[in-house]
């Protein structure tokens, strides 16, 4: 077979696939959210929501308003066509295409008045890490350096979107950190004030998660569903746990399901397997521990015994 047929019969086969499993988009006019168009947005927003931050040239006292006034001119027009894709993909039910234009419209224009809002509870965010970590020389370092406060502060955006019912949107955003952070936190959780994730690689926060104010997490933790089994069955009820307010979690520990509250002041401590609630100003840790210390001798021999 020459290279042209098989370039042929491969475009057939290709095409069948299309029809047959689907995960096609740019489709007669009808289009899912552009996941390229979702990042350039997001990242948008973060200079928008920190001026300078995320830009390579110096920003200007006196250009602030004119760039900011544009840029957020730039994101309300792409964000509202983004917006319409994703209400079209699933729309409120008898709701024609210009309603579906004119509700973007509306969730555009809402979101983005928000954005002082989310400005507040960033501070809080930056203020609880830079007070959370001695390492931390200053507060422009805990911004310019974090990954927490990207991952943190796109899901606080994601959520806003989440709330109001967006298909899609809110994952592709969360997700879009989720690559470049190590952080996997859904756009459902609701988080209070001043949160603060050291280090942070590995942590998932699932969709139906509450923190209250001041939780602190460290890297590798998991706020998990008890169970996945049930599948579809479980979407839009309480899978994953409370944290109430000054919590603590350690580094690998795992707190499963929907009716575990871990109550306000308690620590978690490192490698913890939680499944059921504990009352406010908890102690949580592994018990009976052993540890085995091997100490070489001069003669190459070896020591062994526990502590």
């Amino acid at each position: 077979m020459n290279m042209e047929n098989a370039a042929r019969q491969l475009t057939e086969q290709l095409l069948t696939s299309y029809r047959e499993v689907g995960g096609i988009n740019h489709l007669d006019g009808k289009n899912l959210p552009s996941k390229r168009a979702i990042s350039l947005i997001t990242q948008d927003l973060l200079r928008l929501l920190f001026p300078g931050f995320f830009d390579e040239r110096v920003v200007h006292s006196s250009e602030v308003r004119i760039q900011t006034a544009t840029l957020l001119d730039s994101v309300q027009s792409r964000l509202e066509d983004e917006l319409f894709k994703s209400l079209e993909y699933e729309p409120p039910e008898g709701a024609r295409r210009e309603e579906l234009r004119r509700l973007a419209r509306q969730i555009t224009v809402e979101f983005l008045a928000e954005l002082p809002e989310v400005r507040e509870l960033l501070r809080t965010d930056v203020e609880a890490a830079y007070n959370g970590d001695p390492a931390a020389l200053s507060q422009d370092e805990v911004i310019v350096a974090y990954p927490c406060v990207e991952a943190v502060t796109v899901q606080r955006l994601a959520h806003r979107l989440y709330r109001r019912g967006v298909p899609l949107i809110p994952r592709i955003m969360t997700e879009w950190a989720h690559g470049r952070t190590g952080m996997d936190l859904h756009p459902g959780a609701r988080i209070g004030e001043y949160f603060f994730i050291d280090h942070g690689t590995g942590t998932v926060i699932g969709e139906t998660s509450a923190l209250g104010h001041r939780v602190k997490l460290y890297q590798g933790v998991g706020l998990v569903a008890r169970s996945l089994s049930a599948g579809q069955a479980l979407r839009g009820k309480k899978r994953h746990p409370t944290l109430e307010d000054r919590v603590t979690v350690y580094s690998g520990a795992t707190i499963m399901g929907g009716d575990t509250v871990v109550g306000a002041g308690s620590t978690i401590g490192a490698g913890v397997f939680l499944t059921h609630s504990v009352p406010a100003n908890s102690l949580v840790v592994n018990e009976q521990v052993r540890v085995k210390v091997l100490a070489k001798k001069r003669r190459q021999e070896w020591l062994d015994y526990q502590i």
